[in-house]
């Protein structure tokens, strides 16, 4: 490990110790144990890194099992490319997060919707130093934190992507809790007009449209999960052309006319789905209609229909309008 370490230019890191910043590729160092209706996570499986939690415990999606906690002696990069990202992060973020220029705090907190333990979203714009803008090596862009609450653009790159009428961007500039933290901040603030387009129109309402088409798409997804479980749960014998036949023939079914063969495609991915976040003991039919006759069975909401995640609707509306 230690000549590996040295020819990636590493020599030195305890990958045990350096950060790891929201999307490292990481994999497990222990066998994790889920209880008697699903299968243990085996040590040496690979996952990505989603939200960092208190008391150094982060949260992992890990591949073909869903999202589980570990803490972060139970996890290492997946490999010395990932360990080079998470120094380089590291490094990046406390060397240039002092020459923010402007921040603000944006999602569910800026439109009112934060609950007990919402995250607090920050976006700014920081200013390269001379020594980094004129060095042999292209100077990062972009400064994500470690647990992804807070991202800041380089100066340049934030005022194309205003330009170009980019929601995040604007929304950045526009919402009331904004700091500014110097003078070439509050420039861009003043300038802020400027990025006032008919480019909004496209941008805004792809962005929209996109983000109702998502919630729709989930809603009849999780209506469809639901009513599939409930019918084999009074009906375990049912097979998987007769649940499709019903799904398809059903108000809730998609399109005009009946289609079994889109509806035992929407069955195979569901178990398939379920499978993979370790719910189901066998990847089949059979391990959906096992999963259904379980007592006090409850699924978490698609993520895009859980409630914090409603302002992303509601801001480009409202971004949109006024």
């Amino acid at each position: 490990m230690t000549d590996e370490l040295r020819i990636e230019g590493l020599r030195g890191v305890d990958p045990q110790a350096v950060p790891l910043p929201h999307g490292t590729q990481v994999t497990t160092t222990v066998e994790r144990a889920l209880g008697e209706d699903r299968r243990p996570i085996p040590a040496g499986a690979v996952g990505t890194v989603v939200e960092h939690l208190p008391g150094e415990r982060l949260r992992v999606r890990v591949v073909g099992r869903g999202e589980h906690e570990f803490s972060r002696a139970e996890v290492r990069p997946a490999n010395h490319g990932q360990l080079r990202f998470a120094v380089a992060r590291a490094r990046d973020e406390a060397s240039l997060s002092p020459c923010a220029v402007l921040e603000a705090t944006v999602g569910s907190r800026a439109w009112g919707l934060a609950e007990e333990g919402s995250d607090h979203d920050v976006r700014g714009v920081f200013v390269l130093p001379f020594g980094w803008r004129e060095g042999l090596a292209a100077p990062p862009q972009v400064l994500v934190s470690v647990d992804g609450s807070s991202t800041h653009w380089e100066i340049e790159r934030a005022v194309r992507q205003a330009l170009r009428a980019d929601p995040n961007t604007l929304e950045m500039l526009w919402v009331p809790q904004r700091r500014v933290l110097d003078p070439l901040g509050q420039r861009l603030l003043d300038a802020r007009q400027a990025f006032v387009s008919q480019a909004i129109y496209g941008s805004f309402g792809r962005y929209a449209m996109a983000q109702a088409k998502k919630l729709r798409q989930s809603l009849r997804l999780a209506e469809h999960r639901g009513l599939v479980l409930d019918w084999l749960r009074a009906q375990p014998q049912l097979t998987l052309d007769e649940v499709a036949e019903r799904l398809a023939a059903g108000p809730e079914g998609a399109g005009d006319r009946p289609d079994p063969a889109r509806a035992r495609q929407y069955l195979k991915q569901l178990y398939r789905s379920l499978y993979d976040q370790g719910l189901l003991a066998d990847n089949s039919f059979a391990g959906l209609a096992e999963l259904a006759g379980r007592a006090h069975l409850e699924l978490e909401l698609p993520r895009e229909l859980r409630p914090k995640n409603a302002y992303n609707l509601l801001r480009i509306v409202s971004g949109a309008v006024h």
